[in-house]
């Protein structure tokens, strides 16, 4: 059956905050638990990854541990693959135009005490920016991880991009990004996992959405451009896509899209998070034995002690 896509269906449908009543709670509580965790946990706050004040990210780490032989960094400085411990780097949602990294620093809790570092970026937010600069922004932080985390004990090569709802939509783009055409020295395989969590594939009903277009000022182009169910399948890659199950139909149908387009071999792990809405899905990825938790534990692969 053919849904209505007229303006106000489309309005329920991409209005979260009006389909979950609790969320102002929500956003509270994620930003009351994001600022106890920047006092319980290590890490470095606001390093730069590029020259915009937007361009700033947050790195979380677990306790110091003793050195070993096979953990020690070459002498010559230079990052050792498989030396390190995994990388998380999440990228919030708030529809491009809302929201920051301060807000969601309890995501990293605990798989930082689990032994993986989180990376928490920021990014310009629309309309004083386009979709178009917030991707090139997150292929910037990406890169920059790449290149430096090792300096925070990071292995690059065990390297997880997680987003949520517009950040979800960003993870995919980072997995789909072509490296070496940001940067000549890059490898092509330089992130081969991601997880999306309510992420947003298609972008022309976003387009079509009034409160939203009247930020993003999406064009048909521009749509094209950025939706990733217009990519090619990235070669090599997995992708897990979730989503809360109690999200609106279209955010349910965008789930599935990627496995549509891209095939079982890139997107093995496509699921609905029974119980959970748009907002408390988050929860189920920030908290140990939630199920998005555990699947981005399988990208992310064995945790150190």
């Amino acid at each position: 059956m053919t849904l209505p896509h007229d303006a106000a269906w489309l309005s329920a449908q991409y209005n979260n905050r009006a389909r979950v009543p609790e969320a102002p709670a929500l956003l509270a509580r994620w930003a009351a638990d994001s600022a106890r965790a920047r006092q319980a946990m290590a890490g470095e706050l606001d390093v730069p990854y590029g020259p915009l004040p937007s361009e700033r990210l947050d790195i979380f780490v677990p306790p110091a541990r003793p050195a070993t032989s096979a953990s020690r960094r070459p002498a010559t400085g230079k990052p050792a693959d498989g030396a390190g411990r995994p990388v998380l780097l999440f990228i919030h949602g708030g529809y491009w135009r809302s929201l920051d990294k301060s807000d969601h620093s309890f995501v990293a809790s605990d798989f930082v005490r689990d032994g993986a570092v989180v990376v928490v970026p920021n990014y310009g937010l629309c309309p004083a920016v386009r979709i178009d600069d917030i991707a090139m922004q997150m292929a910037r932080a990406v890169a920059w991880a790449w290149r430096h985390i090792h300096r925070w004990g990071g292995d690059r090569r065990r390297l997880v991009v997680a987003g949520h709802s517009a950040g979800g939509h960003l993870a995919a783009m980072m997995l789909a990004c072509n490296w070496s055409a940001l940067d000549a020295n890059l490898p092509r395989d330089l992130l081969r996992s991601a997880l999306s969590l309510s992420g947003l594939f298609d972008l022309e009903p976003i387009r079509r959405t009034d409160f939203l277009q009247s930020d993003l000022r999406l064009t048909p182009a521009s749509v094209r451009r950025l939706s990733p169910v217009c990519f090619s399948a990235p070669s090599g890659a997995t992708l897990h896509a979730l989503v809360g199950a109690l999200e609106s139909e279209e955010f349910l149908r965008q789930n599935t899209l990627l496995r549509e387009h891209w095939g079982h071999a890139v997107v093995p792990v496509c699921e609905s998070v029974a119980g959970m809405d748009h907002f408390s899905v988050l929860d189920s990825l920030a908290q140990a034995g939630g199920q998005v938790h555990a699947r981005a534990r399988e990208l992310l692969g064995r945790l150190p002690a």
